[in-house]
């Protein structure tokens, strides 16, 4: 029988490539890599203009503190290191590095010599960070933190290959094609956690892929498929916990509160690739997709890439495009430059026109039918906080619980009046926050 949770939606899945083989990209020309592509501090420049640096080759770090080791996705030279503002509005420096197709291998990827067995959870973690590994399913936090900071807290982990975004079919087209990986990848965890048994989860939309995994575990008692009924936003982490465990996670508390972690699909083969090539996070499956695509893909691209590449590769655009998207349609985040890099957290690059979107001659309004409240997972209400957030009326939203909204964007899609209730919400929680950390400034700037 399929798991799931309570609320959500059912849309259109678009799921154009689930049939695509992953497909490598060539090398492009050059290479645009951001000194942070995760949760955390901004790594420093570890090289200068003009330097040679080759495939795998640690280009930024950082001091201390969380954050996720950078490294050179190609061989060649640094043409430039200049600051850009990246999707998130952040100004982050980019060290641009110009191919010299030559494909040298940094000395120190070379695989991991010691047996599963007699490595410590302490080594597994210092590999992870070694390797800059960041989950990849969109939320960027650094793997080695997670690892770290669950241990002895977990008795459940999770490999999420749910997937639940329309077009994305990347974890999906791993899981067919190197299942392998992400079972072994999982098996690495559960040896830094010293557990003896994990969950992979998969929507039911993918039986090809869980067949593949199934043929892989038929005798083993260490790792288990659960299927999860295909609805949005099955994959968000709350979600899921529920779905297999029924235990509730409270807000503002990490899955180790209710004994579980969750990585993604992709995350945990990256991880089985550190060990068994020595090869850090230099590159990544990404499906391009869209109804301006010519020939929709899913890619294995390097970090740094420029959107452009993929799209020509993909036979380029038959459509003028309106909106081209990092992610998925209900989470990403829209570009304003096709030559933007690809990071550790792009798992797709989606390429929509302004036939794509539903068309509204009146403006904005709420009707009051209750449609995102009943598709609210988290079980809010988001027709009052759409309306308290528009309005700047931020306590009564804080009262209405709306740091506990995780954005997936189901309100809004729901909405038959067209009210962008999730960008309401998103900018509400931004203003809240700083509110927060100025009120905290200030209170620490007078105990001094």
């Amino acid at each position: 029988m399929t798991k799931t949770f309570r609320g959500g939606i059912h849309l259109n899945e678009h799921k154009n490539t689930e049939k695509c083989p992953i497909e490598k990209l060539p090398a492009p020309e050059y290479v645009t890599i951001p000194m942070s592509q995760h949760i955390g501090a901004h790594c420093k420049p570890l090289v200068n203009v003009g330097d040679t640096v080759c495939k795998g080759q640690l280009i930024g770090a950082a001091e201390s503190g969380l954050y996720c080791p950078v490294h050179s996705s190609i061989s060649g030279k640094v043409r430039a290191i200049e600051e850009k503002k990246m999707t998130s509005g952040v100004s982050v420096l980019n060290v641009v590095i110009d191919n010299d197709f030559e494909n040298r291998l940094d000395p120190s990827v070379k695989p991991f010599e010691k047996k599963l067995a007699e490595t410590s959870s302490e080594e597994i973690i210092e590999i992870v960070k070694n390797a800059g590994i960041s989950g990849m399913g969109g939320a960027t936090f650094p793997t080695f933190a997670k690892i770290s900071s669950a241990m002895g807290k977990v008795d459940t982990i999770i490999i999420n290959c749910a997937e639940c975004e329309p077009f994305i079919t990347a974890n999906h087209r791993l899981i067919v094609e190197n299942p392998a990986a992400v079972i072994n990848g999982l098996k690495i965890l559960l040896k830094a956690f010293g557990l003896r048994e994990g969950i992979i989860a998969v929507e039911d939309n993918k039986p090809d892929g869980i067949a593949r995994l199934n043929a892989l575990l038929t005798n083993s008692k260490m790792i288990r498929v659960e299927v999860l009924k295909t609805k949005y936003p099955q994959g968000d982490e709350r979600q899921i916990i529920y779905a297999l465990t029924g235990k509730e996670l409270p807000m503002g508390k990490l899955p180790a509160e209710v004994g579980c972690v969750i990585f993604n699909a992709e995350t945990c083969s990256s991880i089985f690739n550190a060990f068994a090539t020595g090869m850090p996070l230099i590159e990544r499956i990404v499906t391009v997709d869209g109804d301006c695509v010519n020939a929709p893909k899913n890619l294995l691209v390097p970090i740094g890439t420029p959107y452009s590449v993929l799209i020509d590769y993909c036979g380029g655009l038959k459509k003028t495009p309106w909106k081209i998207v990092n992610g998925g349609p209900m989470m990403g985040a829209a570009q304003w430059d096709i030559n933007a890099p690809v990071t550790k957290g792009t798992s797709a690059i989606l390429v929509l026109s302004n036939d794509f979107d539903k068309k509204y001659e009146m403006d904005p309004c709420c009707i009051r039918c209750g449609r995102c409240v009943r598709g609210c997972p988290m079980h809010l209400m988001p027709n009052y906080l759409g309306i308290f957030a528009a309005r700047n009326n931020y306590e009564l939203a804080e009262q209405f619980d709306i740091m506990s909204c995780v954005e997936c964007g189901s309100c809004s899609y729901n909405c038959p009046g067209n009210v962008p209730i999730v960008q309401h919400i998103r900018a509400a929680k931004g203003e809240i926050n700083e509110r927060k950390r100025a009120k905290a400034a200030q209170l620490a700037a007078s105990q001094k």
